[in-house]
């Protein structure tokens, strides 16, 4: 498939690009990172452009990334709280007083700026699986510019590409490369899906073997599965799920322990899902943690990764994430976080 004209798209799914497509931000992001830890200015890039950034959910990695990314190639970056301005209402719905409609925000914004940049993945129990990637998708439908995805419900896509950039600076490519995304538990039993189901659509895109492990009662997005599986055909990876933790831990060279919401959730009618069972599932496995133990029985040159907040004590102990240096399996979190910056100015300076 033939790579399309990068400037002016928006950047909401994975899935919306090819692999090539997907290579060459992470080779654009690699030349961004060479550059900056040699502190040669590129600030030219995007001298004078704007980016409006609407937050719903709360941030910090996203925010400084991609404030400081912006600054970095020359621009500035607004930050838009949406309880100090209008909310934004779907077309089509009740529209309540104070409430001004996702067209008009859009078309607001895109005379003034350069691209709008939108995290907003809402509470599972109280909100439409799907509905936060819709009202992205109603953005780009009014704007003229580039909309991006900081995170919705769905997709994660920012922190997937800071992932894959991740496991190729360590192994040099990922062909061969063992993939395990898998559960953990933690207190909070809602946490999205977005990260995960980003995480395994990049590794099974990038031709990766990939497995998904998890208790029964977590299942992930039917289609997100259904899209890896055909990935997987295509780049010549594989693709598997297990319900076994150390079983799926095995020889992995990426060992990624991530908690998210449990299925019932997502299949009970908005705010009426199941809560003491959803409770019941994460209370059962307990012992789903990543320790240094569970790390000694990955690939001797394994790497955890995980896209912070992790909960400490809960999805991983201190001794794991801490370890960043030395021999055999390390943590390679923090170089997950910082590549969060270089993937986002990549992504930024092909659109805008």
């Amino acid at each position: 498939m033939a790579t399309k004209q990068w400037k002016g798209r928006d950047f909401l799914a994975e899935t919306d690009f090819t692999r090539e497509e997907i290579e060459t931000v992470l080779e654009v992001a690699a030349d961004l990172k060479d550059k900056w830890k040699k502190g040669i200015y590129h600030d030219d890039i995007l001298r004078a452009k704007t980016l409006f950034m609407i937050f719903y959910n709360q941030s910090l990695r996203t925010r400084n990334s991609f404030e400081a990314g912006m600054t970095q190639l020359g621009g500035h970056a607004h930050y838009l709280d949406p309880s100090k301005i209008y909310t934004p209402a779907m077309e089509g719905r009740e529209v309540a007083y104070s409430t001004e409609r996702v067209s008009d925000v859009a078309r607001v914004l895109d005379r003034m700026g350069h691209a709008i940049a939108i995290r907003c993945y809402g509470d599972p129990v109280d909100w439409e699986y799907g509905g936060a990637h819709a009202m992205l998708r109603e953005f780009a439908k009014w704007a003229d510019i580039p909309v991006l995805n900081m995170e919705d419900d769905i997709y994660h896509p920012f922190q997937g590409l800071a992932d894959a950039m991740t496991v190729k600076e360590r192994f040099g490519g990922f062909k061969g490369v063992n993939y395990t995304m898998s559960w953990a538990y933690s207190p909070s039993v809602h946490k999205p899906r977005a990260v995960p189901q980003s995480a395994i659509l990049y590794a099974s895109m990038l031709g990766m073997n990939v497995t998904l492990a998890h208790p029964e009662g977590m299942e992930l997005d039917p289609k997100i599965i259904a899209q890896c599986e055909q990935y997987a055909k295509t780049s010549g990876g594989k693709f598997n799920i297990s319900h076994e933790f150390k079983d799926a831990v095995k020889g992995a060279h990426v060992v990624y322990p991530k908690a998210w919401c449990a299925t019932p959730i997502f299949q009970a009618p908005v705010g009426q899902s199941d809560q003491t069972k959803t409770q019941q599932i994460f209370d059962q496995h307990k012992d789903w943690i990543c320790s240094e133990k569970v790390m000694d029985i990955a690939a001797k040159n394994a790497i955890y990764l995980h896209c912070l907040p992790c909960d400490r004590g809960y999805e991983v102990t201190n001794g794991v994430i801490d370890k960043t240096s030395g021999t055999g399996w390390l943590s390679a979190a923090f170089d997950e976080a910082e590549n969060r910056l270089h993937v986002q100015k990549a992504v930024m300076s092909l659109v805008m």
